[in-house]
């Protein structure tokens, strides 16, 4: 395994630390739905609704943020990602309505959909495709430990009984604005080097990925399959946990409910771990097939799970679903020139989390458990289906 430079190791854990947080703020609603229900006197169809308002834009969103990011750079992007979900968290502290809500989640949503086509493709431009896999596998790790700090803050929050939905909003504010102001920095220090990194990856790289574009294609489309299976587990996931049957006599609701989605949400940074250090070019389109068609079988566990066995069982998809982001990401880099990387990212990122916003919509019309997490199983193979169609047109493309 190839080396990362001490300064690209660097600026992978800085742009890491900024993909922890927009899956803080993409799970911190989930943590709290519930919460809103209550006090707002909507029933779990509605908040499915404003899942899914947030998720549309941070899916269509990004094929823009990419095309911006490609023209003017992706760090000034960041900072701008940053600041804007830091506005929009102050504002949803003091939303007054339920509609107005939704308009704050659509707009952070907005800011939120800049992060991955920024983020991904400076790491991709600042890698070689031999550290590439292990830069995506960090990346994936500490923005999994993100995911997972969004109820574990929660639960740290809720559990007094003093606060709320709103103070936690608010408390996101302080580490964006502090990462904003390293990305400031870091900007200053390193543009001249990332200018003359980027040409020269650009040169190297145009050729072979000009070609790649009807397996980029059938990538993407497995991609936002997934992304539905993505959507509708995480926003359901605190509500999916609070029947398991294991909440101590002295734990809140709110609080013990997203105590174990932490959990479950922290053995996806084991899945990215592994996934990364498996990452090698020529097998990672069979590692796709084998990771979304791995996650069939927890699903269809997770739609008769009762009790106890509903923690095990979401445990177990959460460690073989994350695996697939260092595996799909290395795939796109692999596909698209670097000079145009952030735009492929970007569709890429519009088609799987815009499609997946329809996820949190589709798991709140059905009360039943085994409906909802059984349909998600048929997508995850279907996904895989896509992923095996890229694999053999790899293999005939090789004889040929």
């Amino acid at each position: 395994m190839s080396k990362m430079p001490a300064t690209t190791f660097q600026l992978v854990l800085l742009i890491s630390c900024a993909h922890a947080l927009v899956h803080t703020f993409e799970l911190a609603l989930p943590a709290v739905e519930q919460m809103i229900g209550t006090e707002y006197g909507v029933g779990k169809d509605a908040t499915g609704m404003l899942g899914m308002v947030w998720r549309l834009p941070f899916g269509l969103g990004a094929v823009l943020a990419g095309f911006l990011a490609d023209r003017y750079g992706s760090r000034p992007l960041l900072i701008v990602y940053l600041v804007g979900c830091s506005l929009t968290a102050v504002l949803a502290r003091w939303a007054p309505t339920f509609n107005m809500l939704f308009l704050i989640m659509l707009a952070m949503g907005c800011f939120a959909s800049i992060y991955h086509p920024a983020g991904l493709s400076l790491i991709s431009r600042e890698t070689t495709p031999e550290t590439r896999g292990s830069a995506l596998g960090l990346h994936g790790i500490i923005g999994s430990l993100g995911i997972a700090g969004a109820p574990f803050g929660a639960m740290l929050l809720f559990s007094s009984g003093d606060f709320g939905w709103r103070d936690y909003y608010l408390i996101l504010t302080a580490p964006a604005l502090l990462i904003a102001v390293r990305l400031v920095v870091d900007e200053m220090r390193h543009r001249k080097e990332s200018r003359a990194a980027a040409v020269s990856l650009a040169n190297a790289a145009a050729v072979e990925a000009a070609i790649c574009w009807n397996r980029y294609l059938i990538l993407v489309t497995a991609g936002a399959l997934s992304g539905f299976v993505y959507g509708a587990f995480m926003h359901f996931l605190p509500r999916y946990l609070d029947t398991a049957g294991l909440r101590p006599d002295d734990w809140t609701p709110a609080s013990f409910r997203n105590a174990l989605a932490a959990v479950v949400l922290a053995f996806g940074a084991i899945g990215q771990g592994i996934a990364g250090r498996l990452c090698r070019p020529g097998r990672l389109e069979f590692l796709l097939v084998l990771v979304l068609l791995g996650n069939v079988p927890p699903l269809l566990w997770m739609a008769f799970a009762e009790g106890p066995s509903r923690f095990v069982a979401a445990c177990v998809l959460a460690v073989i679903h994350f695996m697939n982001q260092p595996v799909y990401n290395s795939l796109i880099a692999q596909h698209i020139p670097a000079s145009r990387r952030s735009l492929g990212y970007g569709f890429s990122n519009m088609m799987c989390f815009g499609i997946g916003a329809f996820g949190p919509y589709f798991a709140g019309q059905f009360v039943s458990d085994t409906a909802v997490y059984g349909s998600l199983a048929v997508v995850a193979a279907v996904a895989g289906a896509f992923a095996f169609c890229s694999l053999i047109i790899r293999d005939r493309m090789q004889t040929t």
